[in-house]
């Protein structure tokens, strides 16, 4: 009997979404989003410069997108001043 040649096995990595964001205020990579159970609210804070927010958010967003408003509420605030 002939042999059949062994096929290459192709593994597919799927890329994870970050859970730790860089900080608009101080530019160290220590943002968490934190999820409050049985709400619409989620808690933002750095790590090295405490800066701290609490944000609504939609059932469909993930953490990233949170992160996303975030920054974009700092910025703005910070232009205003």
């Amino acid at each position: 009997m002939l042999g059949r040649r062994k096929r290459r096995v192709v593994k597919i990595v799927k890329k994870k979404l970050p859970t730790v964001f860089s900080c608009p205020s101080c530019g160290a990579e220590a943002i968490r989003v934190t999820v409050l159970k049985g709400s619409n609210r989620a808690i933002i804070q750095c790590g090295v410069c405490e800066l701290k927010d609490e944000m609504n958010f939609l059932p469909s967003e993930k953490k990233i997108d949170i992160y996303c408003k975030f920054t974009d509420k700092f910025h703005s605030s910070t232009e205003e001043t």
